[in-house]
């Protein structure tokens, strides 16, 4: 099959593919790993029913975007897709095992024949959820410094685990402000009060270290015309970051005004990390060792496979929008009938 995108370019198209898939997977799934990681601030039953129907028509359908990414991996670079998952595979089993032991918790709570065995099922619901949060932060501080080894490697990778289980905590809790009302409601904004500052401590340790990792990452950081160029990826963060801890401090505001605005900060804050790490290490898929282009499969399979992936990204698009719009209001009284 003749491509019908230059050989050049599909590389790039999936590339650019794949780190859409995984940026709606951080944070789509993010929220309800986080909202997960809060639940044991939780005593009251009806509040922690509340909790679990604020993400119920959503949490399975998230995670469609991770298996989309790695999928796109796999049949795009499979070369890179191999010596990543090389590298991680113990973290990769663990995150599995994680989202296995939530999908399982969320089930078999709802067919809890008390609240005490219900309260089995949330403890391995959290356990899950902190399992798949800190797997994912260690594989982003492995990858980051190109799977190197050594204590002073997995100190961050250990360091950048707990930064994103923070993050996670935050969005959870930006969600619960958008999703729930009353007492609950007034809970998450004091947790994502909690959770903002360290997080913007991640946020600034990561984009420290990440420059160092090697001489070109550097230079494109801090290399004239870049360095004007970029210098607004900073700006914008530490700016987003003093208006949502400033609207925080406000909250609930009358009429519940401007509660979607603390959880679509926590996207944007998502974004722009996420930006500064693909400007970071483009065109390498595995940092410094593997570009897209020498990672690619053969310009006839991709041809293929994007004829595919043309038709799948708007279906998982449309009925995750669907689902928003549907389940678009304030979460209710947890039902399963």
């Amino acid at each position: 099959m003749t491509p019908f995108i230059s050989a050049e370019w599909l590389p790039i198209v999936f590339a650019a593919l794949m780190a859409v898939s995984i940026l709606l997977y951080v944070v789509l799934d993010g929220f309800d790993l986080g909202v997960g990681l809060l639940l044991p601030r939780v005593a009251e039953e009806a509040d922690r029913d509340r909790m679990i129907a604020a993400i119920g028509p959503f949490w399975d359908a998230n995670e469609t975007w991770l298996v989309l990414g790695v999928g796109l991996l796999l049949v795009a670079f499979p070369a890179a897709h191999g010596l990543i998952l090389t590298q991680l595979y113990l973290a990769v089993a663990l995150m599995l095992a994680g989202l296995i032991l939530r999908g399982v918790a969320f089930e078999f709570r709802a067919k809890a024949g008390n609240v005490r065995e219900k309260r089995r099922w949330d403890h391995a619901f959290v356990g899950g959820s902190l399992l798949a949060a800190l797997s994912q932060g260690w594989m982003l501080g492995r990858y980051i410094l190109g799977f190197a080894e050594g204590p002073a490697a997995y100190a961050f990778a250990a360091m950048a685990a707990g930064g994103l289980a923070i993050a996670y905590a935050f969005i959870g809790a930006a969600w619960l402000i958008w999703r729930t009302e009353g007492d609950l409601q007034r809970r998450a904004i004091a947790w994502a009060r909690q959770a903002i500052w360290p997080m913007g401590l991640g946020i600034l340790l990561v984009s420290a270290v990440t420059p160092l990792v090697s001489d070109r990452i550097f230079e494109r950081w801090f290399a004239f015309p870049e360095l004007l160029l970029l210098a607004p990826l900073p700006i914008a963060t530490a700016a987003l970051l003093l208006a949502i801890a400033n609207l925080l401090k406000h909250m609930p505001l009358p009429d519940d005004a401007l509660r979607r605005l603390p959880f679509w900060g926590a996207v944007a804050l998502f974004a722009l990390f996420f930006a500064g790490l693909a400007w970071s290490f483009f065109p390498f898929v595995v940092p410094d060792r593997l570009t897209i282009w020498q990672a690619a499969s053969a310009p006839e399979s991709l041809s293929i496979i994007l004829a595919g992936a043309v038709f799948v990204l708007p279906v998982i698009l449309a009925y995750t929008v669907l689902a928003w719009r549907v389940f678009g209001g304030k979460a209710r009284d947890l039902t399963y009938y």
